[in-house]
């Protein structure tokens, strides 16, 4: 018996970015989670006309003069692969033509004692001061320090005339933003903890990316109230008691919008961005086209929950990435957008600013060779002083994927290098402890991550599973790479094309690679990876979902232990229970190629080397989750034995909570819900909440029978 709501994966997609445009992931002005969006006929005649009044009194050579890089454009467009699988990247992918020179290995150490700015001494004193015992490393690969602003503007001139192309948000996506998405080693991502609770009511919190360091969300709950975020609102809801009741409401003055909150004890911290312009709309940006963009987080006492008071802002430029918590303070991450002023001096067009403060060249660093204009910031305050920073460091270069362990910062940078002929990954490591921060090492790695889930850190080494893809030059061609080739007809012209393939890496503090697997899964991309202690799992797709286990105890030398292949992929992968791991996906025809249904597999992994599908079910007419693209939408607690997500189908979209036992999955809710907003499913006490937009449902936790219901 055919099953009903088939789709092809081509249009699973389209319906995942339609998802993520109605839950508010595409922000204003094109900006996908801190991404530039240069897809369009549109953007690239600005670029044009940018580069023709950049170039008016300097000589250009002439591939990259604007008539040449529109044939190549062009060109480009006509031997394009087209690929029959979706996968995770963002517009820019598709047009992506190498002209510019790629970020190069042995970079120079962070801060060299050579006169350019501070020596590593510094950021060694002010990590000190916090309570880091370890010095930043020296003599690492890594990024110099800037000597002063000139060298800055330099930097970002010389990009500007050297490549039509910014090519550092290759591969963007949200997670997102970020975005990000949970990746314990070997525990469950939900955070165990309720520290700073008013009630001491048990109840669950966000479904983070590592145990012990807190993330934001659009709903949190501290046993006692709920705190819904909307665009431009934020609602205290009471419930105490039976009837929810909402007691009070924050709301953003100006012109901006609140991307997430953080709630911890009594205080309330809310990421906004309020930005000035559409990033690329000339006529609503200064004379010299400066991005005026600034993230911040309002902090509040909300102590009386009726009362909410602000008690101090903490700004910088740029567009919010992400934000982290740990240990009582916040790390705040954006991207900023350098212009090109005609002269130097005019340094708030080029230069970020912390606290309406221009950053002091000592804390920017910059990376050999050219990595685009755009700057990955990073601030840390702590909550109980949220006017004052307690250290900022910026890096040229952007921050697509940011993953932080309990103790670093790993920002990854997707590029196209088109001399290497493949996709390759920038990670930049910098060190975090107690509101101090400390650059330490970067490296790169061929290929790109699909999502932060594919990059961990564990005793120290940096575990990274990439799909390496095919770069396209500007002669039309494509350089040699591991992989199956193939030919395709296009407009009456034979192409040789190369199949994508997967790598593995083990990177040891200093960012060395010390262990590597290449060549994995050739034709097939990554969609899911897990690790998880010294065991790491990763879902590759093309017509079947083989599911890898890699043995990590040993980092120098990784091996491929087992390979489970099934109808169909998991998008997401969770540890569930001893010896068990939990997948969400799809379930997909093997002779059409079409899905099926949202598919839910429970895995053995008692034994790495044997892993068994021991039970799935298919949810059919649904054509996505929300999980499949951002991890806080899941919600799970093993110890409960529940976990809920929300699914869509082309009518309807709907809220379903799970449970499992020996004899397979059992659906204990299915709520179809009243609009298309971002949702959430957490509980505190004997209720359990759905939130989807400005609406609140209860229901019980022993039944799931509804309990009330609230329109904010």
């Amino acid at each position: 018996m055919k099953r009903r709501g088939r789709m092809n994966l081509n249009s699973h997609l389209r319906g995942k970015t339609r998802r993520q445009e109605q839950s508010g992931l595409q922000r204003k002005g094109g900006i996908i989670s801190g991404t530039e969006d240069f897809a369009g006929r549109d953007e690239e005649e600005k670029i044009e006309e940018k580069i023709r009044s950049m170039t008016a009194d300097t000589q250009v050579p002439d591939k990259l003069q604007p008539e040449a890089v529109e044939k190549m454009l062009a060109a480009n467009q006509h031997v394009r692969r087209r690929r029959e699988m979706w996968k995770y990247t963002g517009a820019t992918v598709a047009a992506c033509l190498c002209l510019a020179v790629g970020i190069t290995a042995g970079y120079g150490a962070f801060c060299p004692e050579d006169g350019r700015g501070t020596d590593a001494g510094q950021n060694s004193a002010v990590m000190a001061e916090k309570g880091e015992e370890e010095a930043p490393v020296e003599g690492t690969s890594g990024l110099a320090c800037a000597g002063d602003y000139d060298e800055i503007y330099g930097y970002i001139r010389a990009d500007a005339l050297n490549s039509w192309w910014d090519n550092s948000n290759y591969g963007a996506a949200v997670e997102d933003a970020e975005t990000s998405a949970a990746m314990g080693n070997d525990m469950a991502a939900k955070s165990s903890t309720d520290a700073g609770s008013r009630s001491g009511a048990e109840h669950s919190d966000t479904n983070v990316r590592e145990e012990g360091v807190g993330e934001g969300d659009i709903v949190k709950t501290d046993g006692e109230y709920l705190y819904v975020m909307t665009d431009r609102k934020i609602d205290i809801v009471a419930i105490g008691n039976a009837d929810m009741e909402k007691t009070a409401a924050i709301t953003l003055e100006g012109e901006g919008w609140f991307s997430e909150l953080y709630v911890e004890g009594d205080i309330l911290a809310a990421v906004y961005t309020e930005s000035a312009q559409e990033y690329g709309v000339e006529e609503d940006a200064d004379a010299d086209g400066r991005d005026c963009t600034v993230t911040g987080v309002y902090v509040y006492d909300i102590s009386d929950a009726a009362q909410p008071e602000q008690v101090g802002v903490f700004s910088q430029s740029g567009y919010f990435n992400t934000m982290r918590v740990k240990d009582g303070y916040v790390y705040l991450i954006s991207n900023f957008y350098a212009g090109i002023p005609a002269e130097p001096a005019d340094r708030e067009a080029y230069i970020p600013q912390v606290q309406e403060k221009l950053l002091a060249p000592e804390d920017i660093y910059i990376p050999a060779g050219q990595s685009g204009k755009e700057y990955t910031l990073i601030s840390a305050f702590a909550l109980n002083a949220p006017e004052e920073e307690t250290d900022t460091a910026a890096v040229l270069g952007s921050s697509s994927r940011c993953y932080v362990s309990g103790e670093n910062i790993y920002v990854a940078e997707g590029l196209c290098d088109g001399e290497e002929g493949v996709t390759r990954t920038c990670v930049r490591k910098i060190a975090y402890r107690n509101g101090g921060l400390a650059a330490k090492a970067q490296a790169e790695v061929d290929g790109t991550l699909h999502d932060s889930f594919s990059i961990d850190e564990y005793k120290g080494y940096l575990r990274l599973v990439t799909t390496v893809e095919p770069v396209y030059t500007s002669g039309g061609g494509v350089q040699p790479i591991a992989g199956t080739a193939r030919t395709e007809e296009d407009a009456g012209q034979t192409q040789l094309f190369q199949a994508d393939s997967n790598s593995l890496y083990v990177l040891d503090q200093d960012l060395e690679v010390v262990g590597e697997i290449h060549d994995l899964a050739p034709g097939e991309s990554v969609y899911s990876a897990r690790f998880m202690g010294d065991t790491g799992y990763f879902v590759t797709f093309e017509e079947v979902d083989p599911l890898f286990s890699v043995d990590l105890s040993d980092p120098s030398n990784p091996e491929i232990i087992g390979e489970l292949k099934l109808p169909g992929f998991s998008e997401y992968l969770h540890p569930y229970g001893e010896g068990r791991l939990l997948g969400i996906g799809m379930d997909v025809d093997e002779e059409s190629i079409t899905t099926e249904g949202v598919k839910l597999s429970m895995f053995d992994i008692s034994d790495p080397a044997s892993v068994q599908e021991t039970a799935f079910y298919v949810i059919e007419d649904m054509y996505g989750t929300d999980v499949a693209y951002n991890y806080r939408a899941v919600f799970v607690d093993t110890e409960k034995n529940l976990f809920g997500f929300t699914a869509w189908s082309s009518g309807a979209n709907w809220y379903y909570i799970f449970t499992f036992d020996e004899t397979g999955f059992h659906e204990v809710l299915k709520r179809e819900l009243s609009g298309w907003g971002e949702t959430r499913g957490l509980y505190a006490g004997g209720r359990f909440y759905i939130v989807c937009g400005n609406t609140v449902e209860s229901y019980t936790m022993d039944g799931f029978e509804k309990v009330d219901d609230i329109v904010l």
